[in-house]
C-alpha cells in the first residue's frame, strides 16, 4: 500500500481543488510480459485539472502504467474509469478503445509527427482524418494550439526543419487539438538537451496554468516540484509513495523517497 506523505508543511496547498470531478480511475491495474509481472494491482486516480507527476527509477512501471491508462498496451487486469464510465481493462471491445482515445490524448517521447507534412498538417490531420472535422475548422483549431505552445509562426515548416524541442512542442499542439479530458505525456523531454528541455517545460507550465488535466511521467525534478499538484512514486511496479508535491519534497514520506531524492537533488 503507498504511503500517503502527510506532515505539518505551513502554506502547502494542492493547486487544483480537492473538489474537482474525478476525470481519471485506475483500479487494480496488471500487467505482466513474459510471465513477470510488472504492474502489482495499481489504483490511481486524477482530479480535474489536476496535473499529477509519476516518478521513481528506471524500470518502475512508470511507462507501462501510462500506455496501459491509454490501451497501449492491453493490461492483464483492472479497471479504467474515464469521465465517470467504467472499462474492462481485460475485456475491451473496438468501440470502447475507440470512446477512451476520444476523450485522452498522448505525448510521445519521440514526438511521433508525420515527416511528409507541415507543422499545420501534423496537427489537423488527427481531426480531418480521425474525427472528420471540416478543414477549416481544423485549421482554426490548430493554429490556436500551435499559437500557445510558441509555434505559430513555423506552420509551413516540416519536422526535419524544426529542432527536438520544438518538434515536441508540436506533438503537444496536436494533443491539445482534439481537446482531451486528460493528456498523457510520456517523459516528453527525456531526448532533449537541457536548453531544448526547458521551452518544452515551459509549454507544459502555460498548459497547466491554463487547467489541463495532465498525467507525466518524468525525471525533471524541478517540472514535478514547481508544477505538479500531487506526486505519485513508483518502485517495482507498484505506488510506494503518494501525496502533494511540495510536501514529497519537503517531507518525504520513507526512506526509499528519501534516497531517490537524494540521488536526484540537483534537478530539485
Amino acid at each position: 500500500m503507498a504511503e500517503s506523505i502527510g506532515c505539518a508543511t505551513s502554506g502547502v496547498v494542492a493547486q487544483a481543488s480537492p473538489a474537482a470531478p474525478e476525470v481519471l480511475a485506475l483500479k487494480g491495474v496488471r500487467k505482466a510480459f513474459d510471465g513477470t509481472e510488472v504492474l502489482h494491482g495499481i489504483d490511481l486516480t486524477v482530479r480535474a485539472g489536476e496535473v499529477v507527476a509519476i516518478l521513481g527509477p528506471s524500470g518502475s512501471g512508470k511507462t507501462t502504467l501510462l500506455r496501459c491508462a491509454n490501451l497501449l498496451e492491453r493490461a492483464d487486469g483492472g479497471e479504467l474509469c474515464l469521465d465517470g464510465e467504467v472499462f474492462d481493462l481485460v475485456h475491451m471491445k473496438a468501440r470502447d478503445i475507440t470512446a477512451i482515445r476520444r476523450k485522452t490524448a498522448f505525448v510521445f517521447q519521440g514526438y511521433n509527427l508525420f515527416r511528409n507534412r507541415t507543422v499545420l498538417g501534423n496537427v489537423t490531420e488527427g481531426l480531418t482524418v480521425a474525427r472528420k472535422m471540416p478543414p477549416d475548422e481544423a485549421e482554426r483549431r490548430a493554429r490556436i494550439c500551435l499559437e500557445q505552445v510558441g509555434m505559430a509562426d513555423r506552420c509551413d515548416a516540416y519536422p526535419a526543419q524544426l529542432s527536438g524541442g520544438q518538434q515536441q512542442r508540436v506533438a503537444i499542439a496536436r494533443a491539445m487539438a482534439t481537446d482531451p479530458e486528460i493528456v498523457y505525456f510520456d517523459e516528453p523531454t527525456s531526448a532533449l538537451d537541457p536548453e531544448l528541455t526547458s521551452e518544452v517545460l515551459a509549454a507544459m507550465r502555460k498548459l497547466a496554468e491554463q487547467g489541463m488535466t495532465m498525467l507525466v511521467v518524468t525525471h525533471e525534478m524541478s517540472f514535478a516540484r514547481n508544477v505538479a499538484d500531487r506526486i505519485v512514486f513508483m518502485e517495482g511496479g507498484a505506488i510506494v509513495a503518494e501525496g502533494p508535491a511540495r510536501e514529497f519534497f519537503e517531507c518525504p514520506a520513507n526512506d526509499r523517497v528519501r534516497a531517490f531524492l537524494q540521488t536526484v537533488d540537483g534537478d530539485a
